[in-house]
């Protein structure tokens, strides 16, 4: 019914099926003896035959457990590991056996949000959101002394490390195609999962998925920041309105030019491409002015 347990290459107990038998076989086994038992102990003799097999069937009940779906129980004899069972529905097993069940389903980790220094060492808040389970339950067991709250410690430190390896923007200082927090939301969410998975190994726990929640700027620094994203962010429109206008005067010359309808020397195109450049790079409506002489005077 049992397996020798392997070791881990760290020394610690790895899980081993546990191979139990149908709880409905027993259960009817033990009903037989019960009632065969008190036939035998009314009708015949010598009485003591009987109770022996009520005794023996009354025994065999204790043996009995129910498991879930995705459950499993751990058993021990007298501290011994003994092994792991799966199997769904009702069964039995030695009843001097002791058993432990533990859940084998997915279950969330929703992280506080923490306040970490990025790789630049600005102050900012992070949140994950990490979807694990237990893969082997001798490690979960044996090797922690409590493994939920082991899967709590060990994520917010890997979320810690995590925030420190990359920035929260990109900025002059960082190379254009540099990873950061906020752009790069994929590639941190792996490596957050990569390192979890490394970090629970010991547990015998595995990360099914792991993500970003909450990304901002600590409250200290947070004004500053956002003043100068909305500057950063105003710069670069500048300069495409900028860029878009200097097309614009240039298709408008080239297009006076080409149907020869205005004659202009270098001194009018000034004026023409400075009036249209006012026109079209102002952030108000522009109030025309009315010229009732020439350019000259």
């Amino acid at each position: 019914m049992t397996a020798t347990a392997p070791t881990s290459p760290t020394g610690g107990r790895t899980e081993t099926r546990y191979h139990s038998i149908s709880g409905y076989a027993m259960t009817l086994l033990a009903v037989l003896l019960v009632g065969g038992g008190l036939l035998l102990a009314r009708h015949l003799a010598p009485a003591f035959l009987g109770l022996a097999l009520v005794a023996i069937g009354i025994v065999v009940l204790p043996g009995l457990y129910m498991l879930q779906p995705n459950e499993g129980v751990i058993f021990t004899l007298f501290g011994k590991y003994k092994g792991t069972d799966r199997s769904e529905g009702l069964r039995w097993t030695n009843p001097l056996l002791s058993g432990r069940k533990i859940s084998l389903r997915a279950r969330n980790l929703n992280t506080p949000p923490l306040k970490v220094n990025d790789k630049r060492g600005n102050p900012v808040e992070i949140g994950a959101s990490v979807v694990w389970r237990v893969r082997d339950t001798a490690q979960a067991v044996f090797e922690i002394d409590d493994y939920t709250r082991f899967v709590s410690i060990q994520a917010e430190a890997a979320i810690r490390h995590l925030a420190t390896q990359y920035a929260y923007d990109s900025g002059e200082d960082l190379p254009a195609d540099e990873t950061t927090l906020r752009a790069g939301l994929d590639v941190v969410a792996n490596a957050l999962k990569d390192e979890l998975n490394e970090r629970f190994q010991l547990a015998g726990v595995e990360v099914l998925d792991a993500k970003l929640t909450h990304l901002a700027y600590a409250p200290e620094i947070a004004q500053v920041m956002l003043r100068r994203q909305q500057a950063t962010a105003i710069v670069s429109a500048r300069h495409q309105i900028v860029a878009g206008a200097v097309g614009m005067v240039e298709a408008a010359l080239k297009g006076l030019s080409e149907r020869n309808l205005v004659v202009l020397d270098d001194e009018r195109k000034a004026a023409m491409v400075s009036n249209l450049l006012v026109v079209l790079c102002a952030d108000n409506e522009v109030q025309p002015v009315i010229n009732t002489g020439t350019l000259y005077t």
